[in-house]
């Protein structure tokens, strides 16, 4: 079920995507992966490895091959003995940022009538502030939106070669590349408010295999190792296929074991959670509801017993999100949307690893 599109304007500016509390609460802390992972350029990032860095780490003993440079003359005088310096490695990190920017992301974010905030609004709130700790920390950040069209017009879509609905930021580095972040996030925000509204002609599998189409893309296009967040509410699948709809995932883990260290956040309102939190709303008695992804109505009569088999069935859909990633070694973690950004960021993902 996909509630009533949000009605807020969405950010305009930096501070309003990312406000200077949020900032400050950031700045204490940095991206942490579960996975032992090596860069393409060296980084700021204090590796396990030991490599060549300006660090020191430790001595071993000289054997036949080592570089001359490193060898402790110091020791030689004192022991007799050839010893090698060893540095710790700095190790590069990179951070690949996807927001899911369906349709079915506009619904809601919370059930307060007086803060209509669209679910897509706090993904990228979300995305934004992962996206500030990796560019201050001094890693490649790259960002993908799903769900709309790329800006390039010079390219039209066509029957032989339709529009992908994918953007993405090329990596970028440094905390000078913060704002150029947050404007293709702001302008995400903004194409998403002028969505166009289309006769109801995809279906549940259509959409999923776009969305899978994307993920692909994504992933073909990802380079190195590294740390893949994908904030979305899974809900462009097809109910009647979990399985194959969810196959988008595996493009997200890299083409080689250990490639990246990849969390699915899935993110769902209060209401979609427990339809019940709209009844004083109206959700309630006969209605006819309209599908925000596939634009399609349906007659329906919200009652106790309709409402306690949407929420078995999205049981079902939640415990396949939760297999589909787990099987693919990938981190699910349920977000619900009225959490505030910064309670999730220094609490759940701080204490799930993501963070430190």
């Amino acid at each position: 079920m996909l509630l009533s599109p949000a009605t807020a304007r969405p950010p305009r500016s930096l501070e309003d995507l990312l406000t200077p509390p949020l900032i400050a609460r950031l700045d204490r802390l940095d991206l942490l992966s579960r996975k032992l992972l090596s860069g393409k350029l060296p980084g700021e990032r204090r590796s396990k490895r030991r490599g060549r860095s300006v660090e020191f780490a430790d001595f071993r003993q000289y054997v036949p091959g080592d570089d001359l440079r490193h060898i402790d003359w110091n020791i030689l005088g004192r022991l007799d003995k050839l010893f090698i310096k060893i540095f710790r490695e700095e190790e590069d990190l990179s951070l690949h940022i996807i927001l899911d920017a369906s349709a079915s992301m506009d619904a809601a974010a919370t059930t307060d009538p007086n803060d209509p905030t669209s679910k897509l609004t706090y993904a990228a709130r979300l995305g934004a502030g992962l996206a500030y700790l990796g560019l201050v920390n001094q890693n490649r950040v790259s960002l993908s939106a799903i769900g709309l069209p790329s800006r390039d017009l010079d390219a039209p879509p066509s029957s032989n070669n339709p529009r992908t609905l994918l953007r993405q930021l090329a990596p970028v580095r440094g905390k000078a590349n913060v704002r150029r972040l947050a404007n293709f996030v702001l302008e995400l925000l903004e194409d998403a408010t002028r969505r166009p509204i289309s006769p109801g002609t995809q279906s549940s599998a259509e959409l999923a295999a776009q969305t899978n189409q994307a993920l692909r893309a994504i992933g073909q296009s990802s380079a190195g190792r590294g740390i893949c967040v994908y904030i979305s509410d899974l809900l462009t699948t097809d109910a009647a296929d979990n399985d194959n709809s969810l196959q988008g995932l595996s493009y997200l883990i890299g083409s080689a074991p250990g490639t990246y260290d990849t969390w699915c956040l899935q993110t769902l309102s209060l209401a979609e959670l427990d339809p019940r939190q709209l009844a004083d709303q109206g959700l309630l008695g006969d209605l006819r509801l309209t599908d925000l992804e596939t634009n399609r109505g349906l007659e329906v009569t919200i009652s106790p017993a309709s409402i306690a088999q949407y929420k078995a069935n999205l049981q079902r859909h939640l415990e396949a999100c939760k297999r589909a990633c787990l099987t693919r070694g990938i981190a699910h973690a349920l977000v619900r949307t009225d959490t505030p950004v910064d309670q999730l960021l220094l609490g759940t993902l701080r204490r799930g690893g993501l963070l430190r």
